[in-house]
């Protein structure tokens, strides 16, 4: 079992990956924020799969991250990330400290407009403007050629896609299916918050949302469909809901049934805000 190379400076960084590229080798990046597990070790494979080398960034991103939410409380286990990138066969792990990232003075801000409209926006109206800025930090201090994440967070894919595609960063974005445990429940970090009651609770979520999408697909109406869901999301057991939505697949824009949609929610358990999303096949 081979550690990866850790860096924790953008110098050093770029100097390991203008030695791969003067050997003519191909760059995939997977971008994290620690706490890794299975879903993110499928995005590792998947960067093995595409290129000749993977990088893997775990950075705990504070510009995303209100002052009410849980950044001093996510989980950060870098020994373990390390030995699971070794087992996985990862060859980089690039982890800056946020004065590497942000340093003294920082002063730019990137904000996304489009797919970011809407649905996490409406709860946490900073986040993609701090992921888009990472983001792009992390696209142009390792210049990879391609980056994969994950479709359990489908609006921050379709936003990294725009990203991308605006600024004309030269990062083919692959997205990956999301992982689930045997139960339906996508893998997240943040799934180590809940208690075994929580758990069962939680794996109702993927269940109620693929109900809801075959019923979209059959024709049921989108208003009554989605408030349906929410309703029984409530009586499984969640705290609350912040949103189900439908939204056309590329876009995230309106849902219309001759297009691919997706069926998004996020929901509460105790103190833990869970998210995913399912397909809405087109008519």
């Amino acid at each position: 079992m081979s550690r990866p190379i850790v860096v924790d400076s953008v110098a050093a960084l770029r100097v390991q990956i203008r030695d791969w590229r003067r050997g003519g080798l191909s760059v995939a990046m997977v971008p994290t924020m620690g706490a890794l597990h299975d879903g993110h070790i499928s995005l590792v494979r998947m960067a093995l799969d595409r290129a000749d080398r993977c990088v893997v960034s775990i950075f705990v991103n504070p510009t995303q991250f209100a002052p009410s939410e849980d950044l001093d409380k996510y989980p950060r286990q870098l020994a373990r990330d390390l030995d699971k990138l070794a087992a996985t066969g990862a060859h980089l792990a690039f982890t800056p400290g946020v004065a590497e990232m942000y340093p003294v003075g920082f002063a730019t801000r990137i904000s996304v407009g489009g797919p970011s409209s809407g649905l996490e926006s409406d709860f946490r109206p900073t986040f993609f403007d701090g992921v888009a800025t990472v983001v792009a930090k992390l696209f142009l201090q390792a210049l990879p050629d391609c980056a994969i994440f994950g479709e359990k967070d489908y609006q921050q894919l379709c936003v990294v896609r725009r990203l991308c595609r605006d600024l004309d960063l030269p990062v083919e974005i692959i997205g990956a299916p999301t992982v689930r445990d045997t139960h339906g429940l996508a893998m997240s970090s943040r799934n180590a918050y809940l208690s075994e009651t929580e758990l069962e609770i939680a794996r109702q979520l993927n269940a109620i949302l693929r109900r809801t999408a075959t019923a979209l697909a059959a024709g049921t109406e989108e208003a009554s469909s989605t408030v349906e869901a929410g309703r029984a999301l409530v009586e499984g057991g969640f705290q609350s809901v912040d949103y189900v939505a439908a939204r056309e697949s590329l876009t995230l824009g309106p849902w219309r049934r001759d297009r691919n949609g997706r069926l998004l929610a996020a929901a509460w358990l105790g103190k833990t805000r869970l998210i995913d999303n399912v397909e809405i096949p087109s008519a």
